[in-house]
């Protein structure tokens, strides 16, 4: 965008930037037609330039899906290390000198944070082994009886009838 419309700098060729305060440089000589970035709105970027910065995968595919969940979490894992009521990894959070030691500092927070997340998956593991247990253990069940049977005290089952 042009560095008048900005409120950068000075231009002749823009005469609402002349009334910016004297603070701001002024272009002395404007050129006789005004730069590309004076005039145009918008861009056309060519393909092999915005390859770096294009989506990989497509939106509704299940890679995009993989790829945007690694994402949120590593967003997590940061927002976890510079929560005040966690680690509170923030500029000035460590008194130490040097770049070796407080590097060292952030690699034992990121450290802490991946020894909850394995603590955090055993338990939800022995948890759902815990329920798969309880549900595949049998209960002995005796044989149902019928009301008839009680009323005529028959407690044993029948013997089975020889064919």
């Amino acid at each position: 965008m042009c560095p008048a419309l900005l409120g950068k700098v000075r231009c002749p060729l823009r005469q609402k930037s002349m009334s910016l305060d004297f603070n701001r440089p002024e272009v002395s000589e404007p050129p006789s037609y005004p730069p590309t970035c004076c005039v145009n709105q918008t861009i056309t970027v060519i393909k092999e330039v915005t390859a770096k910065t294009a989506q990989r995968h497509d939106h509704p595919s299940k890679a995009h899906r993989l790829s945007y969940s690694r994402r949120t979490a590593a967003e997590r894992t940061f927002s976890w290390l510079q929560d005040s009521a966690t680690v509170g990894m923030r500029r000035g959070w460590s008194r130490l000198m040097g770049v070796a030691k407080n590097h060292l500092m952030c690699v034992l927070g990121v450290v802490v944070r991946n020894v909850r997340i394995v603590e955090s998956f055993e338990r939800t593991k022995a948890k759902e082994a815990r329920r798969e247990a309880r549900r595949l253990q049998t209960r002995s069940r005796g044989r149902r009886r019928s009301r008839c049977d009680q009323e005529h005290g028959f407690t044993e089952p029948a013997p089975d009838k020889p064919r």
